[in-house]
């Protein structure tokens, strides 16, 4: 069974690859078998995380018991639940013609929630965390760091303040302000090739995987 399965596998791994080539109904079969698995495996476990992990336990919890299996009391039920529960159903209301219409009370609900609860986490995380990432010593806490350390938080306070001069639009870039932006310039195009270096890497370490399942697993030419 192993090896049917090792099979099938590769059989899948190839129809997507052989997309390099052109548009074929092997990747097509592929494509559709892979996102079919995708969207049954993510709706079971959407179903037990939060339709039955989260509403049902949470409405109807059970009773809570010690380690030996006694009685110990009751579960709390959180009613609060059921508001969700409802939003969720009324979204079902977009596949009935006549009220569709009703599903657009929950959906600005969970775009309006969702929006600020983002809007604070990446407050937090992309504006508040950059910005005291660039609040540092320039010789370290003490001026006890290394030299590696020191030339960092260098970079890191000087490449900042560049970036940021370039971006000041009401004085014209000329002279010694000119320059900074120049830096600025160059600060920005190396983190975004740093970035977008990073993401290739990413996309790479999928296909060396895949490569790697290929001549080692399947083939064997890998030990």
């Amino acid at each position: 069974m192993e090896h049917v399965a090792v099979w099938i596998a590769a059989f899948l791994t190839l129809g997507i690859i052989s997309f390099l080539y052109k548009d074929n109904p092997w990747y097509k079969l592929s494509e559709a078998i892979f996102v079919g698995i995708s969207a049954g495996y993510w709706f079971v476990v959407l179903f037990w995380d939060n339709i039955y992990g989260k509403f049902w336990v949470g409405v109807f919890p059970p009773d809570v018991v010690d380690e030996a299996g006694n009685f110990v009391s009751h579960g709390v039920p959180d009613y609060a639940l059921i508001v969700g529960a409802v939003l969720g159903v009324l979204m079902l209301a977009r596949l009935l013609p006549g009220v569709g219409w009703i599903s657009r009370w929950p959906l600005a609900f969970i775009v309006g929630c969702t929006s600020g609860l983002y809007l604070m986490n990446y407050f937090s995380s992309n504006i508040m965390r950059q910005v005291q990432g660039t609040i540092i010593p320039l010789f370290g806490i003490g001026y006890g760091a290394s030299v590696y350390e020191i030339i960092g938080n260098i970079v890191i306070v000087g490449g900042t303040f560049a970036g940021l001069v370039y971006f000041f639009f009401s004085k014209e870039h000329r002279g010694a302000f000119g320059a900074t932006a120049k830096v600025g310039i160059w600060v920005i195009m190396i983190t975004f090739g740093a970035s977008f270096g990073y993401t290739v890497m990413s996309r790479m370490s999928l296909l060396i995987g895949r490569i790697d399942f290929l001549f080692g697993d399947w083939l064997g030419l890998i030990k």
